[in-house]
């Protein structure tokens, strides 16, 4: 009997709960339920977590929690609950299966049956976010090399664990070097150990538009936090409706598991909610767990319910579908089917699946650090950058030197150009004029002269080179 940690959520999430936990109950889950309340009941109660720490104590106790859709309230500085269990877990793995239901679920790809992988923890949504300028507001891009091994090393061990066949990386490493970069770059370094697995890398634009067209075309893809939130939905969305998909969040120690829609209050409360993408998570849940056998005997009774024709309102189209239901009925009539299994559709096997277990990642030996030069970047009003050098230039002493100036990256000093549209926001590169390092000394030196010029530095960034290779960005243009 395995104690798990269940929150029914907002909107269609109790409706959608009840008849998930009926099913998987009927099926013989082997499972003690400890409820707690989350979401938007929390956080107008005045909790902007919305969570508790004592809810927060039972689900690290119990490590499994099956999670319903939650509401978080529009302003006021609510963070959401979603990203904040997973980066408190650890969860860094998204597991989104997406797979054609086809010809009982309109899809235009009858083919598709692939899985996304998506980072969980980092990326921009580490939620770091600054107004610097009346002009510019900046978010920024967290890329770790351990968050990068733990997920991609995941992919190539959920494909082989599932007997798939290829592992896709998405990124724009041709835009963003460093950080996507680095993604692509260890991508290639774990793709080495997995010679039985066929390997691939995809920008991401022309890489979406391949599966929004072709999906069959991909197995496994996995791909850093913000593309992996966008493109599981379009994937989902394209095998047939997002409403029919789940997700698994996978951590060393704990996991959540959810439908990957949102709470959906307009139907709330009319028993119409179709509870498929959360039994999708439930599924999961239980393979996870070491139930396999129940989890194969819930899907197959799913599949069977949607080849017999009994569909909720979502996905109903006359002509193919039989029978439209509501909530509490498609759940009866999953229920029915259990032990039988899907005409049509292959009969799904778990027997031999178990849960991920990886290597703990082992910090690498410390790289040879230098300080190569500093980015100052300046809140000036002005509109000519040789202006504004005119007076960066009048603090600068020494060897350092005015290196350039961009505006949101590109290029204005020296030798920009007109017509390039500026905002109030100026970055300011100094490096020294022999090319050697700088010292912190010099860097608030730089910072006092300025200070004492009235330049208004709002923040500042050093430019490293690690084992003698420049770490930092260059100017577009530059």
């Amino acid at each position: 009997m395995k104690r798990i940690t269940v929150a029914k959520g907002d909107g269609i999430g109790p409706e959608i709960m009840d008849a998930t936990l009926e099913i998987i109950q009927a099926a013989g889950a082997q499972i003690t339920i400890d409820e707690i309340e989350v979401g938007e009941k929390v956080y107008l109660a005045g909790n902007t977590s919305g969570i508790s720490n004592e809810s927060w104590d039972i689900i690290r106790r119990n490590k499994i929690f099956l999670k319903a859709p939650i509401t978080t309230p529009q302003g006021g500085g609510y963070k959401s609950l979603n990203v904040t269990t997973r980066k408190f877990l650890g969860l860094y793995a998204n597991i989104r299966p997406c797979f054609s239901l086809h010809p009982f679920v309109s899809t235009k790809h009858p083919n598709m049956n692939l899985v996304i992988v998506r980072e969980n923890e980092e990326d921009l949504y580490a939620g770091i976010e600054h107004q610097q300028t009346d002009e510019v507001i900046q978010c920024l891009k967290l890329i770790s090399r351990p968050g990068c091994e733990k997920i991609i090393r995941y992919a190539f061990e959920y494909a082989k664990q599932y007997g798939r066949k290829k592992v896709t990386c998405f990124t724009k490493d041709n835009i963003m070097k460093q950080t996507d970069g680095l993604f692509h770059q260890v991508f290639n370094e774990i793709a080495k150990e997995y010679p039985d697995i066929e390997n691939e890398h995809w920008i991401i634009d022309i890489g979406a538009a391949k599966m929004a067209d072709t999906p069959e075309a991909f197995d496994v893809i996995v791909m850093p936090n913000l593309y992996g939130d966008v493109l599981s939905d379009v994937a989902a969305q394209i095998a047939g409706s997002v409403g029919l998909a789940g997700s698994a969040n996978i951590g060393e120690e704990c996991a959540m598991f959810e439908a990957i829609h949102g709470s959906a209050p307009r139907i709330a409360g009319k028993n119409v909610a179709n509870p498929s993408g959360l039994l999708q998570g439930a599924i999961q849940m239980l393979t996870h767990i070491g139930q396999a056998d129940v989890a194969e005997k819930v899907q197959n009774a799913w599949l069977k319910t949607i080849e017999d024709g009994i569909h909720t309102y979502d996905i109903y189209k006359e002509g193919i579908s039989k029978k439209i239901v509501g909530t509490r009925e498609f759940a009866q009539a999953v229920i029915a089917n259990l032990g039988q299994k899907p005409n049509s559709f292959k009969p799904v096997s778990y027997k031999e699946n178990k849960s991920i277990s990886l290597p703990k990642y082992r910090r690498p030996e410390p790289q040879k650090k230098e300080l190569l030069g500093v980015d100052l970047f300046v809140h000036w009003n002005g509109y000519q950058a040789d202006d504004l050098a005119s007076q960066i230039n009048s603090i600068v002493d020494g060897d350092i030197q005015l290196n350039m100036i961009t505006n949101r990256g590109i290029k204005v000093y020296p030798d920009g150009f007109p017509e390039t549209f500026c905002t109030d926001h100026w970055r300011c590169r100094f490096k020294k004029s022999n090319g050697e390092p700088i010292t912190k000394s010099d860097i608030i030196r730089l910072l006092s002269k300025a200070e004492n010029a009235k330049i208004d530095v709002i923040k500042t960034e050093n430019l490293y080179a690690f084992n003698g290779k420049p770490a930092f960005s260059l100017g577009q243009g530059q």
